[in-house]
């Protein structure tokens, strides 16, 4: 029997406010900054609607990994190791690892760029600011300092992009219809693959498992349902949050650059060409998000892959321990070196993603599994219409990565 779940109270929701935020952060990360930018640049705002439609898709997810937190309290690592044979999840956590490694390099190479673009700069330099920066902070702060850290810089990327769309002052008529209606050619399907593609990231299903954890509650299921109902109400206004900024950013790139006639396909040609298209303080703006950007994003994937080493080995998942605190090299010395060893710096955040695309599916699939799981989940067992939905989303999103992925190796478009 279900039991009934205590009256709505404001007070308790901002209380709550705050892990969906601390996703959202992998949700505008740098990786999607190329993806957007392109899409803009080359197709204008013909692709809007794909950020629309993988918002939603996002929401399902990431709402389904943090119930299998609330309802289990445990995280999606613990709950794996726990439930699946352990060569299972021993392949698992390693395959999640790498992933955490790849996307760890394009946070660092993007924070590395931003900085490169506001001080000058030489990329290495960025590269290991970001770095430095990324462990002090996780390192000398508790979860909830990080926390409110992480959403305030989330909130400096939201004003730049905000204050970009007041600058470029786009044609919204045009806009608002491209942000729910469908349309992809046979040339932007290839595009409109990536921006979909990179939305669902096997490191913040992981995350949003564990952050839930960071707001206290019983243990009875009416308590539970409670902290659901905040949960649901978190996730939607952090992942609309992420759909209005991925959205700016095609924006912004379709209204500079594809009315100029001049597709962009990188992050610093983007950066050189809106300066004198846009003006001095929209590239100014455009590397300020970009630093902060990559920075956040880099904390939250080190603060995954933490939690995923500790849960995975049976270990407490707390930033206060000091084998979480030393988990957090495990990704950023790696990426680092990949990044100051690699020549071209593009392939690399190729590599990156074909990486994320390849691990994707071992992450979504326990996820679905473990929330059908009635022994694991109790009442809070997927009912038959969102085990069907994230069904179909997981079936869409592993498919479309793996035509991303194969396209991307024989250079198919």
């Amino acid at each position: 029997m279900v039991q009934q779940v205590k009256s709505f109270s404001f007070k308790k929701l901002f209380s709550f406010l705050g892990p969906g935020f601390l996703v959202t952060v992998g949700f505008i990360d740098p990786g999607n900054w190329a993806t957007n930018i392109e899409g803009g640049s080359t197709f204008g705002y013909e692709l809007l609607w794909v950020v629309t439609l993988g918002t939603l898709m996002l929401i399902l997810i990431q709402h389904m990994a943090a119930k299998l937190g609330i309802a289990t309290g445990k995280s999606l690592a613990v709950n794996i190791r726990d439930s699946f044979p352990q060569p299972v999840a021993a392949f698992l956590g390693f395959s999640v690892v790498l992933a955490c490694i790849a996307t760890d390099v394009a946070e660092l190479l993007g924070g590395g760029i931003g900085f490169s673009l506001l001080f000058g700069f030489p990329l290495w330099a960025g590269v290991l600011l970001t770095l430095l920066l990324e462990v002090f902070l996780i390192i000398s702060q508790r979860y909830h300092r990080i926390e409110k850290i992480i959403v305030g810089f989330l909130g400096i990327i939201t004003l730049c992009y905000l204050a970009e769309l007041l600058i470029v002052n786009p044609d919204w008529s045009v806009i608002v219809p491209k942000l729910v209606m469908p349309s992809v050619g046979r040339k932007s399907i290839y595009i409109a693959l990536g921006i979909l593609g990179a939305l669902v990231m096997p490191h913040n299903i992981f995350l949003h498992s564990n952050v839930i954890h960071s707001r206290k509650w019983g243990v009875s299921e009416q308590d539970k349902r409670e902290l659901l109902q905040y949960e649901k109400i978190d996730t939607l206004l952090a992942m609309t949050l992420g759909w209005v900024v991925n959205s700016a950013m095609i924006i912004v790139a379709a209204a500079v650059f594809f009315s100029n006639h001049i597709p962009v396909t990188t992050i610093e040609q983007a950066a050189a060409t809106l300066k004198p298209l846009a003006g001095q303080f929209a590239g100014i703006l455009f590397a300020i998000a970009l630093v902060f950007s990559g920075v956040s994003s880099s904390i939250t994937v080190s603060m995954a892959e933490a939690n995923i080493i500790t849960g995975f080995l049976g270990k407490p998942e707390d930033p206060r321990t000091m084998l979480y605190r030393l988990s957090v090299f495990v990704t950023a010395i790696p990426a680092v070196l990949i990044i100051l060893l690699s020549v071209d710096t593009f392939r690399v955040l190729i590599f990156s993603q074909v990486i994320l695309s390849l691990q994707l599916p071992f992450t979504l699939i326990p996820l679905i599994i473990l929330c059908r799981n009635g022994k694991v989940m109790g009442s809070f067992r997927s009912r038959n219409v969102e085990f069907a939905a994230a069904s179909a989303i997981s079936a869409l999103v592993i498919g479309l990565n793996i035509y991303f992925f194969y396209t991307t190796l024989t250079g198919g478009s």
